[in-house]
């Protein structure tokens, strides 16, 4: 368990540190594709220690099959994200004069649309299976508590968007995937989960910059 963890956890955070330049020059395309490829290299280490290893079914991570509620309620959590939350958080940053998100959108936007796709996809089927479906799971196992357990997984996972988005946008984050994590726990759906951060990320990454 202290391996996945520290692959779910420290396996991203490598790639935000001095290791990653083994990929590439870092504003080269063929970096950013590997990067998100490595990402997914991460779940299948996730799935295998989970399967293999712990000998434990994904329904551990709290993956439910397919179903129509589990659409539904993503599509609830992503429209409350994107018409409340966000914009209520976008007001205060501005109100506190901290930068928000547009140096990080200036980086991600003149990406090609692809690889933007590409990017919402991998950020949210891996970024919530690792830190919200093991992450979390796991934190809860150790600690003996979902508070802890919370607590860690909102910290990590939004300082891990600092080197590419700011201090604004982790502040934000905070906010934001407490939110998530507060849904995962009522909800105990990884899909819906999925589901949201997916739409919530192509809203603003692909969806609303093809109309600008």
């Amino acid at each position: 368990m202290l391996t996945g963890l520290a692959v779910a956890f420290g396996g991203p955070a490598l790639l935000l540190s001095r290791a990653d330049r083994l990929l590439g020059p870092q504003d080269r395309l063929l970096t950013k594709v590997l990067e998100e490829l490595v990402m997914w290299l991460f779940l299948g280490i996730i799935v295998t220690i989970v399967i293999v290893w712990e000998r434990r079914s994904l329904a551990s991570m709290w993956l439910r099959p397919l179903a129509w509620s589990s659409l539904g309620w993503g599509l609830l959590l992503a429209a409350a994200t994107i018409v409340v939350v966000m914009p209520a958080l976008t007001w205060l940053l501005r109100a506190a004069n901290i930068p928000g998100f547009e140096a990080g959108m200036a980086k991600i936007l003149v990406l090609p649309l692809p690889f933007r796709i590409f990017a919402v996809i991998t950020a949210g089927v891996v970024e919530d299976a690792l830190f919200l479906g093991y992450g979390f799971t796991r934190l809860t196992l150790l600690t003996g508590t979902k508070w802890g357990a919370a607590i860690l997984t909102i910290c990590l996972f939004a300082l891990l968007h600092f080197p590419n988005w700011g201090l604004g946008p982790v502040l934000a984050y905070l906010v934001a995937v407490g939110l998530a994590v507060a849904f995962f726990v009522w909800r105990k759906d990884l899909l819906a989960n999925i589901v949201a951060h997916v739409i919530v990320d192509g809203m603003g990454l692909v969806i609303v910059p093809l109309f600008r």
